[in-house]
């Protein structure tokens, strides 16, 4: 049935606040390639609820047709018939162009298609058509498919917390792209080289593309590569210019382990020893306390091993007059704490 009824749903996006704004062209662009390299239904979600904050105009549940035909067994097709067909059924009021309301069809359509497994197909495309059929008044039905206060209620609670989530994680990977770029603003200002972790460089913040002020690519250096993936994964690098020389690394925590961040600057330090670099841990201002106990673990303090800090606010607060008056790596201490 979904194979029969797919181009029922094709994809109509003629949208002039895409096709004229060129911040929503490259923020749509990543979202359908991130949705197309997902692996998991999260991943997927996540991507609609950041989609979602963004207030596209007119790009609405429109853009689910195109989402079905990559992930047909997690995201259903959504067009008028359909949601009229899904309101008939289920009793419900969905709305049309609205993400929330599509999120909480979809959340029913999963649960009846997995009540109903053997009856019907993993492809959600099947489900859509019979929603569509009695959207169009080909199926007749009755009232038998009305949902109990207790199901609407658990799909609610779902929603809810599920979109708590992605915006709390939303912020605060916003947050830590912020740090990276004053970090490479600061670095490049300084008259150094400067990259951002290899899985960053695509990041832009207030319109920075990290990829225009950064080296296009890792510099070599006299390392395993198994030991320069590792490194290439720290968040920021100064390197000596035209040189593959490093003189300073630097992690941003967030909410992730410090402890992680730690080791990837431990083991950059014991890759050169002979010219060891000046490292730092950028921090939340609300993880001090935790940042200090971490560098006072007797695991670390035995390597012997100077990590510098610096708070998110004091970063933010300095950056611009670090980048007029600096000279070099050094200014940087000025804003950065050690644990003694």
């Amino acid at each position: 049935m979904g194979a029969s009824h797919a181009f029922y749903w094709k994809p109509k996006l003629r949208i002039p606040d895409i096709y004229e704004n060129e911040g929503n062209k490259v923020a749509f662009a990543q979202f359908l390639e991130s949705c197309t390299h997902a692996t998991k239904e999260e991943q997927i979600i996540k991507e609609i609820i950041n989609l979602d904050q963004r207030k596209i105009k007119g790009l609405g549940p429109a853009v689910a047709n195109i989402l079905y035909f990559l992930h047909p067994e997690i995201i259903p097709p959504f067009n008028t018939a359909i949601v009229n067909g899904f309101n008939h059924l289920f009793k419900d009021k969905v709305k049309l162009g609205s993400w929330q309301e599509y999120l909480r069809m979809r959340e029913v359509i999963l649960e009846k298609n997995s009540q109903y497994k053997n009856a019907l197909s993993k492809d959600l495309g099947a489900f859509g058509g019979f929603l569509f059929d009695i959207g169009v008044k080909k199926i007749m039905v009755g009232d038998e498919g009305e949902l109990s206060d207790k199901e609407k209620l658990k799909i609610e609670r779902l929603l809810k917390k599920r979109h708590t989530e992605v915006v709390n994680e939303k912020e605060e990977e916003d947050l830590h792209t912020e740090m990276q770029y004053h970090l490479l603003k600061i670095g490049g200002s300084l008259g150094y080289d400067v990259i951002s972790a290899s899985n960053d460089r695509s990041r832009c913040h207030e319109g920075n593309h990290f990829s225009f002020i950064s080296l296009q690519k890792f510099p070599d250096i006299d390392v395993d590569k198994e030991t320069k993936s590792t490194i290439a994964l720290i968040d920021v690098i100064w390197f000596q210019k035209g040189t593959n020389n490093i003189v300073s690394a630097f992690e941003v925590e967030k909410s992730t382990s410090i402890y992680s961040g730690i080791l990837r600057l431990t083991d950059l330090h014991f890759s050169f020893p002979e010219a060891p670099s000046t490292l730092f841990l950028i921090i939340p201002d609300k993880r001090e306390k935790e940042l200090i106990l971490q560098l006072s673990r007797p695991s670390i303090k035995a390597n012997n091993i100077e990590i510098h800090y610096i708070l998110f606010s004091d970063l933010r607060r300095h950056c611009d007059a670090i980048c007029t008056f600096g000279d070099s790596k050094e200014t940087l201490k000025k804003i950065a704490k050690v644990v003694g």
